[in-house]
């Protein structure tokens, strides 16, 4: 059975494919999307705190990366200048609607059946926590907490996605590692 051109792209690096998407290659930017969509969609869902806007905000960043492909100058990897655009996005979707009340921010599902419910209501407690904590922090700080701590961007990365120098990247995480353990002392 013949392949489609999908499979025999799904090997090759971001380098290459994003050459071949800025060149009109519809399926070589398909196999980034599927690449990088969930992550960024991660991302999304994380820094708006639901699920059809962090859909929005990806997919009009793929959209938006899709017309500006033949200008990428790949100072950046492909999925860090996708950081930078959904967390644009995210931000701008932000500043245009109201803040989200806290009892509306997702809290993280316990995946151990085997707990007991004490220990399942504390856990659920204390994520419930960590989540509001997050939402109180700016979304500056939020952004590269997140960027760091859970999908483990370096801090050059960091810088290059916020659009700040990495200085600045450190100052933030250091601002928003303070507030979130003052929050979470508590819960210690």
């Amino acid at each position: 059975m013949p392949s489609t051109g999908q499979d025999l792209q799904g090997d090759l690096p971001d380098t290459l494919l994003t050459v071949r998407a800025g060149e009109g290659d519809e399926d070589a930017f398909a196999t980034l999307v599927r690449r990088h969509g969930s992550r960024l969609l991660a991302l999304a869902q994380r820094l708006l705190g639901n699920p059809a806007d962090a859909e929005d905000a990806v997919q009009d960043a793929f959209i938006s990366a899709w017309r500006q492909l033949p200008e990428f100058h790949r100072h950046a990897s492909f999925g860090t200048w996708m950081y930078r655009i959904v967390t644009n996005r995210c931000f701008n979707m932000q500043r245009l609607r109201r803040p989200l009340p806290l009892d509306s921010v997702p809290e993280p599902a316990t995946t151990d059946p085997g707990s007991s419910p004490p220990r399942v209501a504390e856990s659920d407690a204390t994520a419930a926590a960590l989540s509001r904590a997050l939402w109180e922090l700016g979304p500056e700080l939020r952004a590269c907490w997140i960027l760091r701590e859970l999908h483990g961007l370096t801090y050059a990365e960091i810088a290059h996605v916020v659009g700040s120098s990495e200085q600045t990247v450190r100052g933030r995480l250091f601002r928003a590692r303070r507030a979130l353990m003052e929050a979470m002392r508590p819960w210690h």
